[in-house]
């Protein structure tokens, strides 16, 4: 029970930890139609600026939270062009935890299913919006979010467009506990024990 009591205080840690203001990077311009990375040997045709990954997405669902991405590191033909995509499929009850992007905006388009969705500015104030097939809803750059789909049986997918090319994505709680900060100092933080500190981290490696 105390375990428990100290989670949302744990949690309003690592949200304000995570939405505290840095420096965030983008994606820099470019000045010519597109760039073919220095390793890419294929011929340019339309083939360089077609990518194939997300064929067979949907002819099995996960078990778990499952994102596919389309970033630079997939798609090579989206060096440069401030542009990458993902599709999110959630299972019942399942969620991509609290996370932030600091590389990119990202717009969230809800094609089945229903999710909640939250936000916290680095005022700490929390938007959420419970979204129905066909919303949108959009996460600024650097801001902690999450998406949960809380139906027990009814699974949810969404499409994620980022406004760069490698969106990447830091999820607040193995950045606070799986990352080696000392017991003691997380613990003195969090107005907590250290046995409570042990009992989040094991939960988390499990």
């Amino acid at each position: 029970m105390a375990a428990m009591r100290f989670i949302p205080l744990v949690m309003i840690f690592t949200f304000a930890l995570a939405t505290s203001k840095t420096a965030v990077a983008s994606d820099p311009d470019i000045i010519s139609d597109f760039i073919v990375p220095p390793n890419f040997n294929g011929t340019i045709d339309g083939s360089f600026f077609t990518f194939t990954g997300f064929r067979g997405i949907f002819d099995q669902a996960p078990e778990t939270f499952k994102g596919s991405k389309a970033s630079l590191v997939e798609f090579p033909a989206l060096t440069g062009q401030s542009v990458s995509y993902a599709v999110l499929q959630f299972p019942p009850n399942t969620l991509f935890p609290p996370h932030t992007r600091p590389d990119a905006t990202g717009l969230l388009f809800l094609v089945d299913g229903t999710l909640e969705v939250g936000l916290i500015d680095t005022k700490n104030n929390l938007y959420t919006q419970k979204l129905q097939t066909g919303d949108l809803f959009i996460f600024p750059k650097g801001l902690v979010h999450y998406q949960y789909n809380s139906d027990p049986q009814r699974p949810a997918t969404a499409i994620a467009a980022f406004g760069s090319a490698s969106a990447r994505a830091v999820t607040v709680p193995p950045a606070i506990f799986t990352t080696g900060i000392d017991d003691a100092i997380l613990a003195k933080s969090l107005k907590t024990d250290v046995g409570t500190i042990e009992k989040i981290k094991a939960g988390l490696t499990n």
